[in-house]
Protein backbone atom coordinates (compact mmCIF):
# COMPACT_ATOMS: atom_id res chain seq x y z
CA UNK A 1 0.00 0.00 0.00
CA UNK A 2 2.67 2.75 -0.98
CA UNK A 3 1.76 5.98 -2.11
CA UNK A 4 2.77 7.50 -4.81
CA UNK A 5 3.18 11.65 -5.05
CA UNK A 6 2.90 12.85 -9.30
CA UNK A 7 1.57 15.75 -10.74
CA UNK A 8 -1.54 16.02 -11.24
CA UNK A 9 -3.23 15.45 -14.88
CA UNK A 10 -5.66 17.81 -16.55
CA UNK A 11 -8.18 14.76 -16.81
CA UNK A 12 -8.05 14.60 -12.30
CA UNK A 13 -9.42 17.96 -11.86
CA UNK A 14 -13.16 17.06 -10.94
CA UNK A 15 -11.93 14.81 -8.77
CA UNK A 16 -10.09 17.26 -7.47
CA UNK A 17 -12.66 19.59 -7.23
CA UNK A 18 -14.83 16.96 -5.32
CA UNK A 19 -12.02 16.66 -3.02
CA UNK A 20 -11.96 20.13 -1.72
CA UNK A 21 -15.27 20.93 -1.36
CA UNK A 22 -15.56 17.49 0.40
CA UNK A 23 -13.09 18.35 3.07
CA UNK A 24 -15.20 20.34 5.30
CA UNK A 25 -14.71 24.00 7.16
CA UNK A 26 -10.54 23.11 7.56
CA UNK A 27 -10.27 24.40 3.58
CA UNK A 28 -12.09 27.13 1.40
CA UNK A 29 -14.11 25.89 -1.15
CA UNK A 30 -13.29 25.78 -4.87
CA UNK A 31 -15.17 26.25 -8.12
CA UNK A 32 -14.17 25.07 -11.38
CA UNK A 33 -12.95 28.34 -12.62
CA UNK A 34 -10.41 28.93 -9.77
CA UNK A 35 -9.32 25.55 -10.05
CA UNK A 36 -8.28 25.47 -13.59
CA UNK A 37 -6.42 28.57 -12.83
CA UNK A 38 -4.26 26.74 -10.09
CA UNK A 39 -3.81 24.09 -13.28
CA UNK A 40 -2.28 26.79 -15.20
CA UNK A 41 -0.61 28.60 -12.90
CA UNK A 42 0.52 26.61 -9.90
CA UNK A 43 4.42 26.05 -9.75
CA UNK A 44 3.38 22.54 -7.76
CA UNK A 45 0.28 21.14 -7.82
CA UNK A 46 0.28 17.21 -7.11
CA UNK A 47 -1.66 14.29 -6.24
CA UNK A 48 -1.16 11.67 -3.78
CA UNK A 49 -2.44 7.98 -5.35
CA UNK A 50 -3.33 5.05 -2.90
CA UNK A 51 -4.16 1.76 -4.34
CA UNK A 52 -4.67 3.27 -7.13
CA UNK A 53 -6.75 5.58 -6.05
CA UNK A 54 -6.76 9.67 -5.54
CA UNK A 55 -5.69 10.09 -2.26
CA UNK A 56 -5.62 13.49 -1.85
CA UNK A 57 -3.55 16.67 -3.26
CA UNK A 58 -1.32 19.70 -2.54
CA UNK A 59 -1.24 22.94 -4.42
CA UNK A 60 2.01 25.12 -3.86
CA UNK A 61 3.05 28.72 -5.65
CA UNK A 62 6.44 30.62 -5.90
CA UNK A 63 6.30 34.17 -4.25
CA UNK A 64 6.40 35.59 -7.79
CA UNK A 65 3.37 33.91 -8.77
CA UNK A 66 0.21 36.20 -9.84
CA UNK A 67 -1.88 34.80 -7.08
CA UNK A 68 -4.97 36.26 -5.50
CA UNK A 69 -5.28 34.91 -1.96
CA UNK A 70 -5.45 37.29 0.82
CA UNK A 71 -2.90 35.04 2.60
CA UNK A 72 -0.22 34.84 0.02
CA UNK A 73 -0.27 38.73 -0.21
CA UNK A 74 -0.22 38.34 3.24
CA UNK A 75 3.58 36.34 3.52
CA UNK A 76 3.72 38.41 0.27
CA UNK A 77 3.90 41.81 2.20
CA UNK A 78 6.66 40.56 4.76
CA UNK A 79 8.65 38.21 2.75
CA UNK A 80 10.66 38.47 -0.19
CA UNK A 81 11.35 34.80 -1.32
CA UNK A 82 9.11 32.00 0.15
CA UNK A 83 6.50 28.76 -1.26
CA UNK A 84 3.38 29.52 -0.01
CA UNK A 85 1.02 26.13 0.65
CA UNK A 86 -2.07 27.20 -0.77
CA UNK A 87 -4.23 24.05 0.55
CA UNK A 88 -3.18 20.35 0.97
CA UNK A 89 -6.25 18.16 1.23
CA UNK A 90 -6.28 14.76 2.11
CA UNK A 91 -9.35 12.13 1.31
CA UNK A 92 -10.99 11.54 4.81
CA UNK A 93 -10.67 7.70 4.49
CA UNK A 94 -6.90 8.46 3.94
CA UNK A 95 -6.65 10.54 6.76
CA UNK A 96 -3.94 9.70 9.07
CA UNK A 97 -2.43 6.77 6.70
CA UNK A 98 0.52 9.05 5.89
CA UNK A 99 -0.37 11.04 2.84
CA UNK A 100 -0.08 14.67 4.58
CA UNK A 101 3.75 13.39 6.04
CA UNK A 102 4.54 12.37 2.36
CA UNK A 103 2.86 15.44 0.62
CA UNK A 104 5.03 18.09 2.76
CA UNK A 105 8.16 15.72 2.44
CA UNK A 106 7.86 16.52 -1.18
CA UNK A 107 6.64 19.76 -1.26
CA UNK A 108 9.77 20.44 0.91
CA UNK A 109 11.95 18.40 -1.29
CA UNK A 110 11.24 20.46 -3.96
CA UNK A 111 10.88 24.27 -2.50
CA UNK A 112 14.58 24.21 -1.21
CA UNK A 113 15.80 24.04 -4.08
CA UNK A 114 14.31 27.55 -4.86
CA UNK A 115 12.98 29.20 -1.85
CA UNK A 116 14.64 30.01 1.38
CA UNK A 117 11.75 29.49 3.12
CA UNK A 118 8.05 27.06 2.88
CA UNK A 119 4.87 29.58 4.25
CA UNK A 120 1.22 28.11 4.97
CA UNK A 121 -1.57 28.65 7.47
CA UNK A 122 -4.04 26.71 9.55
CA UNK A 123 -7.39 28.30 10.06
CA UNK A 124 -7.81 28.52 13.91
CA UNK A 125 -11.73 28.92 14.11
CA UNK A 126 -12.09 25.25 13.19
CA UNK A 127 -10.40 22.84 15.97
CA UNK A 128 -7.23 23.39 14.64
CA UNK A 129 -4.91 21.40 17.56
CA UNK A 130 -4.28 18.71 15.27
CA UNK A 131 -3.15 21.09 12.06
CA UNK A 132 -0.96 23.19 14.85
CA UNK A 133 0.83 19.89 15.85
CA UNK A 134 1.14 18.59 12.54
CA UNK A 135 2.67 21.86 11.32
CA UNK A 136 4.48 22.14 14.66
CA UNK A 137 6.21 18.25 13.84
CA UNK A 138 7.59 19.82 10.49
CA UNK A 139 9.52 22.41 12.15
CA UNK A 140 6.93 25.57 11.40
CA UNK A 141 6.58 28.03 13.73
CA UNK A 142 3.98 30.84 13.90
CA UNK A 143 4.62 34.45 12.31
CA UNK A 144 1.66 36.27 12.68
CA UNK A 145 -1.89 36.12 12.16
CA UNK A 146 -4.49 36.78 9.51
CA UNK A 147 -8.34 37.70 9.61
CA UNK A 148 -8.83 36.68 6.01
CA UNK A 149 -11.19 39.84 4.48
CA UNK A 150 -13.67 37.92 2.36
CA UNK A 151 -14.30 34.96 4.69
CA UNK A 152 -13.94 36.28 7.85
CA UNK A 153 -11.78 33.47 8.78
CA UNK A 154 -8.83 33.84 11.22
CA UNK A 155 -5.43 31.90 10.15
CA UNK A 156 -2.80 31.22 11.83
CA UNK A 157 0.07 32.31 9.09
CA UNK A 158 2.96 29.58 9.45
CA UNK A 159 6.52 29.74 8.31
CA UNK A 160 9.76 27.46 7.81
CA UNK A 161 13.47 28.09 7.11
CA UNK A 162 14.38 25.72 4.59
CA UNK A 163 17.81 24.83 5.22
CA UNK A 164 19.36 23.15 2.09
CA UNK A 165 18.28 26.47 0.08
CA UNK A 166 21.29 28.42 1.07
CA UNK A 167 24.30 25.23 -0.33
CA UNK A 168 21.71 24.69 -2.92
CA UNK A 169 22.04 28.26 -3.96
CA UNK A 170 25.22 28.90 -3.48
CA UNK A 171 26.10 26.11 -5.16
CA UNK A 172 23.84 26.10 -8.34
CA UNK A 173 22.22 29.77 -8.63
CA UNK A 174 19.10 29.59 -10.58
CA UNK A 175 20.60 27.08 -12.89
CA UNK A 176 19.57 23.49 -11.09
CA UNK A 177 20.54 20.43 -13.25
CA UNK A 178 18.03 19.57 -15.60
CA UNK A 179 17.10 16.39 -14.70
CA UNK A 180 13.43 15.41 -13.88
CA UNK A 181 12.72 15.50 -10.49
CA UNK A 182 14.48 19.19 -10.51
CA UNK A 183 12.24 20.84 -12.99
CA UNK A 184 8.97 22.66 -12.50
CA UNK A 185 5.49 20.86 -13.64
CA UNK A 186 5.49 23.96 -16.25
CA UNK A 187 8.65 23.01 -17.50
CA UNK A 188 8.16 19.26 -17.62
CA UNK A 189 4.44 19.70 -19.49
CA UNK A 190 6.26 22.11 -21.90
CA UNK A 191 9.19 19.85 -22.76
CA UNK A 192 6.33 17.00 -22.97
CA UNK A 193 4.32 18.80 -25.13
CA UNK A 194 7.60 19.75 -27.85
CA UNK A 195 8.35 16.08 -28.19
CA UNK A 196 4.61 15.43 -28.38
CA UNK A 197 3.83 18.24 -31.15
CA UNK A 198 1.13 19.13 -29.31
Amino acid sequence: MSIVIRDVREHELDSVLALNNNAGSAILPLDSVRLHRFHEQAEYFRVAERDGNLAGFLVGFGAGAGHDSSNFAWFRKRYPRFFYIDRIVVASRRRGGGVGRAFYADVQSFAELRYPQLACEVFLDHGADPALLFHGSFGFREVGQNQMPNDGVRASMLMKELCSYQWVHETYGDALPQVPWTRSRQLLAAAESRSTGT
